[in-house]
Formats: structure tokens, C-alpha cells, sequence
């Protein structure tokens, strides 16, 4: 147990560390993907066709794409669009963006597809005499969707998200590709320091089911307190 210990000799505190940065980099690419579906899910349900087609690209492409293969083209292809951009402006020294905000940009958006199409299933699933209740009662469009909508949409949404929550979580172990020092890459960097890998890969594992039992709680706390009355 010597490698795991806290200090110069183990491990610990690195694979703490990594902890932390695999959480932040989950929350950011959660919040990112929020920012996304309340984006594409008016979209979703547009009648509009432009709009419509425009949504059902991007989740149909993002969910049909490897999450690996995204995370490499913003990787990659990232820092070439911003350099493209930049030297429209003069701008000619090489531009490198942040793996921290790379890997939870890329994962966001992977996370926004799904989520989306939970926002749009929720939405559909609330009854329709809500809508026309508020239509006639002369409810403004805006208090309508925070007032009325986004509550029992939250409500039909949680347990769907939980599920992307979870797809999130371990997608941030592709990010490790970026070098970002996540779980996954400081286990790869102890596993070929040590020669030891089934010791830091089963401590991985035993890190992220850790991780999905204490979130599994807590959005099951948050489904409770949103289901009262129901």
C-alpha cells in the first residue's frame, strides 16, 4: 500500500489531484451541455424546418460520432480554426488552447446532444392543457417556460440525466488523449513509473464506481424533492 500513500514515496496525492480535475472537468462539460440544450431544444420542437433540421443535425451527428473522434477534432482542429481566425486579423504565432477547456468544451457538447434530446422528451411529456391553461390565462412566453415548463421539465428530466451525467463522467477518461492529468492519465503515468498497472487501473476503477455510487445518491436525493406531490 506504500504507492498509494500520501507523499513523496506514493501516489496519493497525485491520484487525488487527478480526482478533483476529473470532477471539475465533469461539471463544466454538464454545465456546457445545459448551455447547449436550452439551445437545440426550442430548436427540436420548432416548427420551423430550417431550425428543426438545424437541431436534428447536431444531435444526430454528435451521437453518432465516436466521443474520442470529437474530443480529437477539437483537439486537433481546435487550435487550426482560431489560428485560421487570427491571421485574418495578422495574427500569425502559433495559438494553443487549454486542455483543460478543450476536453470539457468537446465533452459538453457530447453531453448537450443527449441532453437535448432529455429536455425535448421532457418537454413533449408534460400535458398539453399546461400550455393552453397558460395561453389563455395571457402568461408571457418567458414566465411560462420558468414558471410553468422548466419545473415539471426537470422534474420528467432528472432520472435521463443522471444516465448523461454518467456517460460524462467517464468520457472524461478519453480526455486524457489532450494531457490533461485526469484519473485515468496519472493512473497511465503511475502504472509506467511503477510497472505496476493492474494496482492503479483497478484503483481507477474503484475511483470512478466511487464517484458514479456517490452521484446515483445524490440525484436520487434531487428526484425525491422534485417528485413531491407526485
Amino acid at each position: 500500500m506504500e504507492l498509494l500513500s500520501f507523499g513523496k514515496t506514493g501516489w496519493g496525492d497525485e491520484l487525488f489531484y487527478a480526482t478533483l480535475m476529473t470532477i471539475a472537468v465533469s461539471i463544466t462539460a454538464m454545465l456546457i451541455g445545459f448551455f447547449f440544450a436550452l439551445i437545440f431544444t426550442p430548436l427540436k420542437l420548432s416548427k420551423n424546418k430550417f431550425l428543426n433540421f438545424v437541431a436534428n443535425s447536431y444531435t444526430t451527428v454528435i451521437r453518432g460520432v465516436p466521443e474520442l473522434l470529437v474530443i480529437y477534432l477539437f483537439f486537433f482542429g481546435g487550435s487550426g480554426a482560431i489560428m485560421y481566425v487570427a491571421s485574418i486579423f495578422g495574427y500569425f504565432e502559433y495559438i494553443e488552447i487549454n486542455a483543460f477547456i478543450t476536453g470539457s468544451f468537446s465533452i459538453g457538447i457530447i453531453s448537450g446532444a443527449y441532453s437535448t434530446e432529455v429536455f425535448r422528451g421532457a418537454i413533449q411529456s408534460i400535458d398539453k392543457g399546461q400550455f393552453e391553461a397558460a395561453k389563455v390565462l395571457g402568461i408571457k412566453k418567458h414566465i411560462q417556460f420558468f414558471k410553468i415548463i422548466m419545473p415539471q421539465m426537470l422534474r420528467l428530466a432528472i432520472p435521463n440525466l443522471s444516465n448523461v451525467w454518467q456517460i460524462t463522467l467517464k468520457d472524461t477518461s478519453l480526455i486524457s488523449v489532450t494531457g490533461l492529468v485526469e484519473i485515468m492519465r496519472q493512473s497511465y503515468i503511475a502504472a509506467g513509473s511503477t510497472r505496476d498497472p493492474l494496482l492503479f487501473y483497478s484503483v481507477a476503477a474503484l475511483i470512478y464506481l466511487i464517484l458514479t455510487f456517490l452521484s446515483m445518491r445524490l440525484i436520487n436525493r434531487l428526484e425525491i424533492k422534485y417528485s413531491r406531490g407526485f
